[in-house]
């Protein structure tokens, strides 16, 4: 049974109103939102794409970003963005956050933004903005963009939580690709070439042609627009496939079992701390971990 205080929010998120989107994603965050995840409209989730688009700082995310949203709403679409910040300690939860002011559809009814925090804990990201993710849809967003800053443990998750990851690259992230090779490149769906037009752009797609596979290369200039109706079809055209030939669905439910597993062990957490801390300290490592675990497996 539905509480009332959650059915009035869970009629507001289906009306798509933006408070009680935020609300919504406040008490995710804080991880209380069990029952209104699951009065969520199922078919507006599965509707849904969650796009992840990740890459080092400087190469255009955020302007690749509101470029895209517009593409989007020329389409009459609604869309989202989680904004995902893994260094800064955000508070609050309000829609429309600092990133929105980077973009030009602040008064746009129809595009909810969302800054988040990883906190760095453990799920932090996975969980949170997972969440995030379903309630945008259930407020009727076709698309979500998942969007981080920097590259590192969060894009690995994004991978995992997005239905298609683009990873985001320019011409001077060149040590960054070297990094990269041997983890996110092997991973993600897309590789977008952003600020195409300054002078290295065309070595470095000479560069990554060799470690690409059969995934898709597209040249962007986001600021001025070039390239990105090209790259939400080459988007659009791969979702279609994907749920054409079922590897959809096989991606949606790892991704929903991983974000269990991270939750769960959030949950859990506090629990192991408190007994390694009640073991001997100078016990063996290992040897309390098999005792904890065993104590909670009992």
């Amino acid at each position: 049974m539905t509480n009332p205080d959650t059915a009035v929010l869970l009629a507001d998120i289906a009306r798509g109103e933006a408070r009680a989107v935020g609300r919504a994603i406040s008490l995710a965050e804080e991880g209380r939102a069990g029952e209104l995840l699951q009065g969520l409209a199922r078919e507006r989730i599965e509707q849904a794409l969650v796009l992840g688009l990740t890459g080092p700082p400087g190469v255009g995310k955020s302007t690749l970003t509101g470029a895209l949203i517009a593409a989007l709403r020329q389409r009459g679409l609604r869309t989202g963005v989680v904004a995902v910040d893994p260094s800064s300690p955000l508070t609050g939860g309000a829609l429309l956050g600092d990133r929105i002011r980077m973009m030009d559809h602040a008064l746009d009814p129809q595009v909810l933004v969302r800054s988040m925090a990883s906190r760095g804990r453990l799920g932090g990201l996975c969980a949170a903005a997972g969440a995030a993710c379903r309630i945008m849809a259930g407020a009727g967003c076709r698309v979500i963009i998942v969007e981080t800053v920097g590259v590192g443990q969060s894009e690995l998750e994004v991978v995992r939580l997005a239905d298609i990851t683009v990873l985001v690259l320019a011409p001077h992230a060149g040590d960054d690709i070297q990094a990269m090779k041997a983890g996110l490149l092997e991973v993600v769906d897309l590789l977008v070439l952003n600020k195409a037009d300054l002078a290295g752009s065309d070595r470095m797609q000479l560069d990554l042609a060799g470690g690409l596979a059969e995934r898709p290369l597209l040249r962007t200039v986001a600021r001025e627009g070039q390239g990105v109706v090209e790259l939400l079809d080459s988007i659009l055209a791969l979702e279609r496939a994907r749920r054409g030939d079922g590897s959809w669905q096989v991606r949606r439910c790892g991704s929903r079992r991983q974000e269990a597993v991270e939750r769960a062990l959030a949950l859990l957490r506090p629990r192991l701390e408190q007994m390694v801390n009640e073991a001997a300290a100078d016990d063996e490592p290992q040897r309390t971990a098999e005792e904890v675990a065993g104590k909670l497996l009992r």
